[in-house]
């Protein structure tokens, strides 16, 4: 079977200095620009009250702690950019919008983080929708080959999952991603044997922002909502942690921070070295230490 757009992979390498002109942190969104976005906004950075984040950086409440829930997509890895680039440059060859590549406004309003069907839904509202998911199929296909080229952890990976096995805890994904990229990924950054469970938002009865998939995870684990906490970069994958009665720490790797936090992500780092995940993680111990001495 033909597939929908023909699509030679080999020529869609990332440009070497597409990471450093993308900039989806800091995108300012223009409504009335979408959904047909010619031109690009003006880049902004929003910036944080840091005193009252501050005060809002603690997961004490969790003590003891039993276990951590993961998004994959611009969480355990910055592949955001990859994702942006694929739907750009599969977009334009359909014509979709004049055949006018869409911005990064575009893409943080209408797809970063959403299940592939409501993807469709938006993109493609007067298609069929087999030929929609065909479609999305074959972006996937060129995401995955830019993925197996070019994914990298974020920062501060590796020592954050061992801080979590040192410390003997409950672990898994759950992405909206379909199964084969959720994979691909795990296994580039080496994760297979880390997680003990892998949920996919498309094999559950509602994908993110619903809490389905979250709910998923805490009952495969047998672990409580009350001693989880979840580690989000979307608005969509913030609202259903929250949704699924845990708090949520949002990764500010691509998406703007105001749109995090009124998600409602209890607070926002930067990555996993960033110092306030690690002050959390310290005031967990002694609350989960203090705890057990009363005890």
């Amino acid at each position: 079977m033909h597939s929908l757009v023909s699509l030679q992979l080999c020529h869609y390498r990332l440009p070497p200095d597409f990471l450093s002109r993308t900039h989806l942190q800091g995108t300012k969104i223009c409504r009335e620009n979408l959904p047909g976005v010619v031109t690009a906004s003006p880049r902004m950075t929003i910036s944080t009250n840091s005193n009252m984040e501050e005060s809002r950086c603690s997961l004490s409440s969790l003590a003891p702690l039993e276990a951590i829930l993961f998004d994959i997509d611009g969480t355990l890895c910055d592949s955001d950019p990859l994702h942006y680039f694929a739907f750009r440059e599969m977009l334009q060859e359909v014509g979709f919008n004049g055949g006018v590549p869409i911005t990064e406004e575009f893409f943080i309003e209408n797809i970063s983080g959403r299940h592939n069907e409501d993807i469709c839904h938006i993109l493609f509202p007067d298609w069929d929708i087999k030929k929609g998911l065909k479609f999305m199929d074959d972006k996937e296909a060129m995401f995955r080959k830019l993925a197996s080229e070019q994914l990298k952890p974020v920062n501060g990976l590796g020592k954050l999952c061992k801080w979590i096995k040192d410390h003997g805890l409950k672990r898994a994904a759950v992405t909206n991603a379909p199964r084969p990229n959720a994979e691909l990924m795990i296994s580039i950054l080496g994760l297979s044997d880390f997680f003990e469970v892998l949920v996919i938002g498309s094999e559950c009865e509602k994908a993110k922002p619903y809490p389905d998939p979250y709910l998923k995870a805490l009952q495969a684990l047998k672990a409580s909502p009350n001693h989880t906490f979840v580690f989000e970069d979307s608005v969509s994958g913030i609202k259903a942690g929250v949704a699924a009665g845990m708090p949520v720490v949002g990764i500010t790797t691509r998406n703007p921070e105001d749109l995090l936090s009124k998600a409602g992500a209890t607070f926002l780092i930067k990555d996993f070295e960033d110092p306030k995940l690690w002050t959390a993680l310290e005031e967990l111990e002694r609350e989960a230490i203090g705890a057990t001495v009363t005890a």
